[in-house]
């Protein structure tokens, strides 16, 4: 109200209708809607199952501000005491009894539960929603209804449910007397699906293969009627990127009063899309622009298979290198993906593939890098599938095949002297590998899993293993570092780990806590002594201990010599990030945060050109890094901007006690670190 107020009257300019859009409009009090707030309020607590409330006011003036006082009393709730079951139908209560869905006597289990509006609405939809999963295609909650007697034993009450009929109709009672009408009570009618119908939605006629169609329908002819089947039919449609959208009707059969055919009209999408994407970018201060440009389209094969063609280009001028001819860096790149919606695999099941609901994809890629340093060629080759459970709350994914290929053709003599070739330099072994020529092929395995308050994501991959098995047997031969090389080139052989979990506490309405834990761990073994520098962990930034910039921190307590070349050097096998975070809004889109993080990397080996960065159970803790800051967001619903000011509170490289603890001897030049970006950082 503050900020709305702070508006003028007159809207035609656009401060006043700002304020007045960010703010909230003062309410003014109204007796009336304070006693209909007193009946609700009365009712939501006869709904909670206390039959006896009752609700007094009580109003403080102050000036112009009114203060009301709302006084609940609830008195003691009712409970049930017996739950019963009135199904007039027997069709219907046959079906229930099967099912185990109602009891053949009055249902235990209810007794003694709280006598409550909303218990007892679940019940109708429980029953409900089987009954619509089993045939009856008619049938709604209305049907059902209660009757509750609190007459025999004070705050207990005895429930039954009944179940009726439709409306009573006329039958025509053949007799040799004649043709009398006689009343009749019908009973729900219990539906097959007869045939299913394919209708196009345009004049073009099926644009989808017949067997997609069927694969993709969850309803079965001879199959009861399912709502279950009707909602997985429609999500089935909804996911292929041929089908813009799906209409499915069901009409009773003419020969058969207990048969339904279903007709699914199906509407297609444009085939081919083209989009292009401008992008600005800053790295470290290095100001660039990128652009995309991106082929869709989603009916390759008449299956509704996704096939896109992206091509991107990159410039960004580079500022501060000495000794290097050209200052620029460039960048192209060409990307192809083909995406089935359904498994592409053998040795699985007809109704397996039928069921799940996948995607099965292939990509190739070709990158080119042209740094002022040197020139970087990446060839990728992947195959995936991708999959979720029923309710979405759990994804997979499987990489089955992800090869990846990277050729240096040129490095400049600047850099290759001062970097790679220096005797005198101590970061020669991981230089040399990660501007070497690598060869990956990798597999992996992920799973992600969320409900809103929780969630969940790890993945393992692996490299190099098979091609270590079958190097001695096709005679590959070893190069001076004693790895196996294929094409001339040693192979990365290692496994990684990593696990993330967030989770989050209502504190009140609207504030909120979030703690977060993220670890990974990576191991090089048999072919390699070093993980790829693409595989490597690095913490600081936006998402880590924001009170350090990204690659600033570790591992461990190794401290940076060269700022040209440290971004190589501050990485590492393992990786801890432990975060608190207090959310809450502040007003209009905005909201602020306040947060502490603490975390690391090390190194499983020692290296010597990373002093203090190695792992050790007895000394990981002392070597924490803690950061604590504030965060203020703007929500825009579709995306999240995010400004983070974090400060260092223990620094695990030290030289001396007011190093080690910023907290509290605070150096803002030297402790402080801005973030931006874009999403919330876990």
């Amino acid at each position: 109200m503050a900020t709305y107020s702070l508006s003028g009257r007159d809207t035609t300019k656009w401060i006043n209708r700002t304020l007045q859009k960010m703010g909230e409009k003062p309410v003014v009090y109204d007796s009336l809607q304070a006693r209909l707030s007193c009946e609700d309020l009365q009712k939501a607590m006869q709904n909670m199952g206390y039959m006896n409330a009752t609700v007094s006011m009580k109003t403080r003036v102050k000036g112009k501000k009114l203060r009301t006082l709302y006084t609940l009393h609830p008195g003691e709730p009712f409970y049930i005491r017996s739950f019963s079951y009135d199904i007039q139908d027997t069709a219907v209560a046959r079906v229930l009894k099967d099912g185990g869905i109602v009891p053949d006597i009055q249902d235990q289990k209810k007794e003694h539960m709280p006598f409550t509006v909303a218990s007892l609405d679940a019940e109708r939809k429980r029953i409900t929603k089987y009954l619509n999963n089993n045939g009856f295609y008619r049938f709604h909650k209305e049907y059902i209804h209660y009757s509750a007697d609190s007459t025999k034993v004070p705050k207990l009450v005895d429930v039954t449910l009944h179940l009726t009929p439709p409306s009573e109709s006329l039958s025509v009672d053949a007799s040799p007397s004649g043709l009398h009408p006689q009343p009749l009570t019908p009973l729900h009618p219990r539906y097959r699906i007869r045939q299913i119908i394919f209708e196009s939605g345009d004049s073009t006629g099926p644009f989808l293969r017949k067997n997609i169609l069927v694969n993709t329908t969850a309803i079965r002819e001879g199959n009861y009627f399912s709502a279950a089947d009707l909602q997985k039919t429609y999500n089935n449609f909804g996911r292929l990127s041929a089908v813009k959208y799906t209409n499915i009707r069901f009409e009773e059969s003419s020969s058969a009063t207990d048969e339904l055919d279903c007709h699914i009209q199906v509407s297609p999408h444009k085939p081919n899309t083209i989009s292009f994407q401008p992008e600005g970018t800053n790295t470290a201060g290095d100001l660039g622009a990128a652009a995309s440009l991106t082929w869709q389209n989603r009916n390759l094969f008449h299956g509704s298979e996704l096939f896109s063609i992206q091509l991107r280009a990159a410039f960004e001028a580079i500022k501060g290198l000495d000794g290097y001819e050209d200052h620029n860096y460039k960048e192209y790149d060409i990307e192809s993906r083909l995406q089935f919606p359904r498994f592409l695999a053998p040795f699985l099941s007809r109704n397996f593939k039928r069921r799940s609901t996948a995607t099965s994809e292939l990509s190739l890629g070709w990158n080119m890098q042209n740094r002022p340093e040197f020139h970087r060629r990446l060839f990728s080759a992947a195959w995936r599938y991708k999959w979720s459970n029923a309710t979405h709350t759990t994804s997979y994914n499987f990489d089955v095949l992800d090869l990846n290929y990277i050729y240096m053709p040129w490095m400049s003599e600047t850099f290759k002297k001062n970097y790679i070739d220096e005797a005198s330099s101590s970061r020669n072994a991981i230089l040399r590998y990660n501007y070497e020529d690598l060869f990956i092929l990798k597999m992996g395995f992920g799973i992600s899993y969320s409900d809103h308050i929780q969630s969940l994501r790890a993945k393992i991959e692996s490299a190099g293993n098979f091609l270590y098995a079958i190097s001695p047997m096709l005679g590959m031969k070893k190069n001076g570092e004693n790895q196996y090389t294929l094409f001339n080139i040693a192979y990365a052989q290692y496994a990684k780990f990593d696990i993330d979990y967030t989770r989050q506490f209502r504190l009140g309405e609207t504030p909120k806590l979030v703690l977060h834990a993220g670890l990974g761990i990576a191991y090089p073994y048999g072919n390699s002594k070093v993980l790829p520098f693409e595989k490597r962990y690095f913490s600081g930034g936006a998402n880590s201990v924001r009170g350090w910039s990204v690659r600033e921190l570790g591992p461990g307590t190794y401290r940076g010599t060269d700022g040209k070349i440290d971004f190589i050097n501050q990485t590492g096998d393992m990786k801890l990030d432990l975060n608190a975070e207090l959310r809450a809004p502040l007003f209009w889109k905005f909201s602020g945060a306040v947060f502490v993080d603490a975390g690391n990397i090390w190194t499983i080996r020692a290296y010597d050109e990373q002093p203090g960065g190695q792992f050790r159970f007895d000394r990981f803790y002392q070597q924490l890094a803690v950061a604590y800051g504030l965060g203020l967001r703007l929500n825009f619903d579709y995306f999240i901007l995010r400004f983070d000011a974090g400060m260092k509170a223990v620094n695990p490289v030290h030289e001396n006690s007011r190093e080690h603890y910023p907290i509290v001897h605070p150096v803002l030049s030297r402790d402080f670190n801005f973030h931006f970006a874009v999403g919330m950082p876990f």
